[in-house]
């Protein structure tokens, strides 16, 4: 999305779809892990990577440093990475497990539905996009 055609509100959109799709990505391998001894749950720095995606003024400089990132889309908004690191918040069990399932359903299905919204928007401010182009006025 860096052919300049899209704005901001799409770039950003775009950015969010692809932490969604990394998160979902996240929370799967943790469930499907859920019973395997001494595994670790993952976490994903979401929101604050997302923040330095969104970054709208350019006070941060979108940094990307560190083996553990993930780099999202191919625009300048996309350079930013996300941090998946060993979730510090989770609790023990006696097989040295630290999945918590319900939580990771939870936030399974938050993820799915803001997701779903996201695509939503991209695709209504496409239709827009379109409509600008054929019918308002642009390509005939």
């Amino acid at each position: 999305m860096s052919s300049g055609l899209f704005d901001k509100t799409t770039n950003a959109l775009g950015a969010s779809i692809n932490f969604r799709q990394l998160k979902q990505e996240v929370s799967s391998s943790n469930i499907a892990n859920a019973e395997t001894p001494h595994y670790k749950a993952k976490k994903l720095d979401f929101e604050e990577a997302l923040s330095r995606a969104v970054d709208i003024s350019g006070l941060n400089q979108m940094a990307t440093d560190g083996p553990d990132q993930f780099t999202v889309g191919g625009s300048p908004i996309g350079s930013v990475r996300a941090d998946v690191y060993e979730n510090p918040e989770g609790t023990v069990t006696n097989d040295g497990n630290t999945v918590d399932l319900e939580r990771e359903m939870s936030e399974l299905s938050e993820n799915t539905i803001i997701y779903k919204a996201t695509i939503q928007l991209i695709n209504k401010k496409l239709a827009g996009l379109a409509y600008a182009a054929t019918e308002g006025g642009g390509i005939r």
